[in-house]
This record gives C-alpha cells, sequence and structure tokens, in this order.
C-alpha cells in the first residue's frame, strides 16, 4: 500500500508541475501582448469608416469650391522597433483598388502626414519623403483625393513600416503600380484607415 502512495506522488508532481507551467505561459504571453503597443493609423479628419470631409475630395470632378484636394492630416503609432522608415499608401477599394496616392521614404522618426502635403515629388514636410507621379483624372505628384460624385467610396489609407531606409529601386518616374509593390517587398507591418465619400 504504501509502495503504491509512492508510486502514485512521484506520478503526480511532475503532472502538476507540468500543469503549473502550462498555466503560467497563456498569462505570459498575454501580458506581452498587452504591454506591446497595436500599430494604428488615425485622422484629426475623420474616424474609421467615416464620411471624409470635402476638403480632401478631389477638384477635377465638379464645382463645389470646399473641395480642395488637400491630403488628410494622419498619424500612427506602435510600428515595429525594426522599421527603418514608414510609406503610406490610399486605394479606392469599390474603384479596382485604383491608387490615389503613394508616400514612401518617409523617416522612421516621423509619425504623421500634415493636411495637404505639397503636390511635389519631393515635399519639404516630411523631409526625405519622395511621392509617386498620380496618372488619372488628374495628373500630379502626390494625393488625388476622392473622386466619384456618382457613389459613395471606400478609400483605405495604409502605413507600412518598411525594413529598408530608403526605397531606392523608386524614382520620379516610378509608377503607383511599381512602388506598391517594392513597399510590398519591404514590409514589416502595416496599419490602415478606411473613409467614405
Amino acid at each position: 500500500m504504501t509502495i503504491k502512495r509512492v508510486v502514485l506522488y512521484a506520478l503526480l508532481i511532475p503532472w502538476t508541475v507540468g500543469l503549473s507551467t502550462t498555466a503560467a505561459t497563456p498569462s505570459i504571453a498575454a501580458s506581452s501582448e498587452a504591454g506591446g503597443a497595436a500599430f494604428t493609423l488615425t485622422s484629426t479628419a475623420f474616424t474609421e469608416g467615416g464620411v471624409i470631409p470635402k476638403v480632401h475630395e478631389c477638384t477635377s470632378g465638379g464645382n463645389d469650391p470646399r473641395q480642395k484636394n488637400e491630403s488628410p492630416p494622419l498619424a500612427w503609432t506602435g510600428g515595429p522597433t525594426a522599421a527603418q522608415s514608414y510609406a503610406l499608401v490610399m486605394r479606392d477599394l469599390d474603384n479596382r483598388n485604383l491608387i490615389h496616392w503613394v508616400i514612401y521614404d518617409i523617416p522612421v522618426n516621423v509619425a504623421s502626414l500634415p493636411q495637404n502635403v505639397e503636390h511635389v515629388y519631393t515635399p519639404s514636410v516630411p523631409s526625405g519623403a519622395r511621392q509617386v507621379y498620380y496618372r488619372g483624372s488628374a495628373s500630379l505628384f502626390g494625393y488625388q483625393g476622392p473622386c466619384s460624385p456618382g457613389s459613395v467610396n471606400t478609400y483605405e489609407f495604409v502605413i507600412y513600416a518598411l525594413n529598408k531606409a530608403t526605397l531606392s529601386e523608386l524614382d520620379s518616374s516610378s509608377s503607383t503600380q511599381t512602388a506598391a509593390r517594392a513597399i510590398t517587398n519591404a514590409t514589416l507591418g502595416s496599419a490602415k484607415l478606411t473613409g467614405e465619400s
């Protein structure tokens, strides 16, 4: 009888220790997840799924003086620690994912874009960033606002954390598709924000 109890205890002790170790693991993982901030993209102009203000709509599709084709202010937090730069791509999800804006080589110490980024290849703010030339309803560098007067479309802004400081394979003649591929190939993580217009 005593031998049976000793054997039983010998079997139970490792099983109990194994249980306590297993039980502790999820709480450790949960606390590390809770400690790391999520990668998020926000705007003071509109909330997730909200209406994009008229000032950010294109000027080529109407006569509304409120339409000024100004890019919205955007800010991001919680990017991967290994990031060396950022890039942003805006797409019209209801128009075959048409790309409306690509800005890249955003320095890693920058965490926001101001309203109305200049329509030039190398805007002064953020310093060091470059923009792709938009060939569509307008011909300009940088942001081309929502242009869907006959429907309400969903526009997606995605900020990408990249594994290189500069996308040296791109230049002022690169297309939006070429730039989007280069960004995807260098991506460490991303965060998105959608709006309706």
